[in-house]
């Protein structure tokens, strides 16, 4: 078993440990020491990073037998350690701190919620950008909000934070947040006054370290409420992304920031009328292009040809309009290939459309299918003249 060495001090950066085994799991050379800092993947916690001696620790992983293997990254069998060597361990400390920064903030915020509504964690998971908790029953904003102040205060009242040890009878007694299942010595974190938390996970030493505990969002999940949220360092940096955003918006739009909401309204809204005219205009046009191609072909009754401009939903208003002329045929492509094709009759026509789109299918690829009144495709690849020629031999139609 590796004596963990963050169970007593979670702020000691360096340390020295001898090479119990050299191990290759999965590919990859992972260090047993006798004694670590490094903190595994835990508890909602995920694993430290740093060096050891001139090898990089990518992952810390705790195994059955309460030892800790530190993965090394790839390509370093070279400069492999042995049994029985002594290193010197760095843990990446910016990383560590913010894992410390977040879970403290879990403890107090998880707290608020129990103290203050009898909303209890259920869970907790610390990600790359932000943390969140799944509360036993769901919170209003108001209620967010509560919690979220009460932690506040704490955090700026800057509570002691102790780390004690008990046996499982003795921890029994004591006013736990939330009982633990673990038999023999539990580690306890103690936030004064506040909450007191079986935990294995490493935290600051007063609340005031936390910096600042500000909710994200907030959901509702499983029956309760999934909060999101973010402390210290990474608080700042959503301030930061939040001042810039607004600072963006602030130009773009020509207006004070708490009046973004309100300009995008009338963005939106003019947006909406600008694709009511746009639709109108564009069916109008295809009303236009539809006639002016069935005048054309009023002899064979048959149209074909290609579109530049026109997207499948275009061919499709065109050729349909067409086809309102009974005995009228239109097969219309897309230009530049690939094309999308949209095949149409109207009655009194005899043309399967749903065949000619299979055979236009099978010489230029695609794909698409429909019925043999309208059949409509798309990915045509070749040159779209030569598609046009196909389809009129299909047809039966003389090019003049």
């Amino acid at each position: 078993m590796t004596e963990r060495l963050y169970y007593t001090d979670p702020y000691l950066r360096e340390f020295d440990a001898r090479v119990v085994r050299v191990d290759d799991v999965d590919g990859h050379r992972s260090v047993v020491l006798d004694r670590t800092a490094f903190y595994p993947t835990s508890g909602g916690q995920p694993f430290d990073m740093g060096r050891l001696g001139d090898l990089r620790v990518i992952e810390v992983i705790e195994d059955e037998d309460g030892s800790l293997r530190h993965v090394i990254e790839p390509g370093v069998a070279e400069r492999a350690c042995q049994a029985g060597d002594t290193l010197r361990g760095i843990i990446d400390w910016d990383r560590r701190f913010d894992h410390m920064q977040q879970h403290t903030g879990q403890h107090v915020l998880s707290a608020a919620f129990d103290t203050l509504l009898e909303a209890r964690t259920e869970s907790f998971h610390l990600g790359t950008a932000s943390s969140t908790i799944d509360l036993g029953r769901e919170v209003s904003p108001a209620e967010i909000a509560r919690a979220e102040a009460d932690a506040n205060r704490i955090v700026w009242e800057d509570r002691p934070v102790a780390i004690r040890f008990a046996d499982a009878a003795e921890a029994a007694a004591m006013p736990l947040r939330k009982e633990s299942g673990r038999e023999g010595q539990l580690r306890l974190i103690d936030v004064e006054g506040y909450d007191l938390s079986a935990c294995g996970g490493t935290h600051v030493a007063r609340t005031g370290a936390i910096g600042i505990i500000a909710v994200a969002s907030w959901e509702k999940f499983r029956g309760g409420s999934r909060i999101e949220f973010v402390c210290g360092g990474r608080a700042l940096r959503a301030f930061h992304a939040l001042r810039d955003t607004t600072a963006d918006n602030v130009r773009l739009l020509s207006v004070h920031a708490r009046e973004i909401p309100e300009a995008i309204q009338r963005l939106q809204a003019d947006t909406k009328d600008a694709r009511r005219r746009i639709k109108d205009l564009h069916a109008q046009l295809a009303g236009h292009e539809a006639a002016a191609l069935a005048d054309v072909a009023s002899e064979s009754r048959v149209v074909v040809g290609a579109l530049e401009g026109w997207d499948q939903n275009g061919l499709k208003t065109i050729a349909s309009a067409i086809c309102e002329r009974e005995g009228y045929t239109a097969v219309l492509f897309s230009a530049p290939s690939p094309s999308a094709v949209v095949i149409a009759r109207g009655k009194g026509a005899t043309t399967d459309a749903a065949a000619l789109l299979k055979k236009l299918t099978e010489n230029f690829g695609g794909k698409g299918g429909g019925r043999p009144e309208l059949a409509q495709g798309g990915g045509l690849v070749g040159e779209v003249p030569e598609m046009v020629a196909f389809s009129r031999s299909l047809l039966g139609v003389v090019t003049s």
